[in-house]
């Protein structure tokens, strides 16, 4: 912990990957921040569409470092942005943030008042966002979907940070290693963030949720990433739970049961009585119209209904794989 006469000096730390365009957005967005008293270092992880034009479009606005490595993944390149940043605080965003302009000051005033090791916040769609941007947000953040867990509530699940808002002491990096380098599914990127969290806990460092802290989380993907990335969620978690015993709980299995009632319904309307089809067009319906009202849109409450259920079906899938593959299996490919 840092001592009472320390000053918390921020280092944001951001990996990215042939995003030029999306990094310039999240620039742009640190440096209009109410305090601008933070260092930036920026991660190239073997981009062949290189950032470094971008970076020095703020080198005047913003103190930032660059640095070009060979690929190996965001986790890898957190952590060498790390070692090579001056502040006693990290802070991680993803390139496809954007930061609104009182971040820094609320961080502050609230670091300053409570100190805790690590923080994390929550993601949130800016009004300029697309409609499928806007549907998958909805879709990772409701409570018809995720049950409020990814950032906007600590009562379905202790809070756990994750690495496109989260912040943590040098100490925390010093006596945790940081990002872990192994896989956790066929993604590079994908259950890292949550691994390290809980260790971070297991430690007995402080973490708390800064709800007031969000980011505009701009999710630049298809349909098809999306499935794929929630594929590997729940596929990693299973792999998470190897390595922590206990940190699985039952509310971990919701989606993997919802496949299995998802499917044993359709076939009892089809075999028995398309009656049983109800819970599910109930379900379809409650997620339309909530979508539909918060974001005032009929159209991105129907893409909403589409990217809930590949949330959800998918997550359960890879979830379900991943129990085949690593506990029948017995597979030691991953963790």
């Amino acid at each position: 912990m840092l001592s009472n006469s320390s000053k918390i000096q921020f280092s944001v730390i951001t990996p990215v990957y042939n995003r030029p365009d999306e990094l310039d957005e999240l620039l742009l967005s640190l440096s209009k921040q109410t305090i601008t008293d933070f260092e930036v270092v920026i991660i190239e992880d073997g981009s062949t569409q290189k950032s470094d034009q971008v970076v020095e479009k703020y080198q005047s606005t913003l103190d930032i470092k660059y640095c070009f490595k060979e690929n190996t993944g965001p986790g890898k390149s957190r952590n060498y942005g790390c070692e090579r940043a001056s502040g006693n605080y990290f802070l991680f965003f993803d390139s496809d943030c954007i930061i609104p302009q009182d971040y820094f000051s609320i961080i502050t005033k609230f670091l300053d008042k409570t100190y805790y090791d690590c923080f994390g916040g929550p993601d949130a769609a800016h009004e300029d966002f697309n409609n499928l941007q806007k549907a998958i947000s909805y879709s990772m953040t409701a409570f018809l979907t995720t049950g409020g867990i990814r950032g906007s509530s600590e009562t379905v699940e202790k809070f756990n940070p994750r690495s496109f808002n989260m912040g943590f002491s040098k100490e925390v990096f010093e006596k945790t290693g940081g990002f872990p380098t192994i896989r956790f599914a066929k993604a590079k990127a994908c259950g890292e963030d949550l691994d390290l969290s809980l260790q971070i806990s297991k430690l007995g460092f402080s973490t708390t949720l800064i709800k007031e802290a969000f980011v505009y989380h701009k999710r630049r993907t298809n349909l098809k990433q999306f499935k794929n990335q929630v594929m590997n969620f729940g596929f990693a978690r299973i792999t998470i739970a190897k390595r922590h015993p206990g940190s699985l709980k039952i509310m971990h299995f919701a989606p993997a049961v919802f496949l299995l009632g998802c499917a044993l319904l359709i076939v009892l309307s089809i075999f028995v009585s398309k009656f049983f089809v109800l819970p599910i067009l109930v379900h379809v319906a409650l997620i339309f119209l909530d979508s539909s009202i918060k974001n005032k849109s009929v159209s991105i409450g129907f893409l909403s209904v589409i990217t809930s259920y590949i949330q959800l079906l998918g997550y359960g899938f890879g979830f379900l794989r991943s129990i085949w593959v690593q506990k029948v299996l017995r597979s030691t490919e991953f963790g």
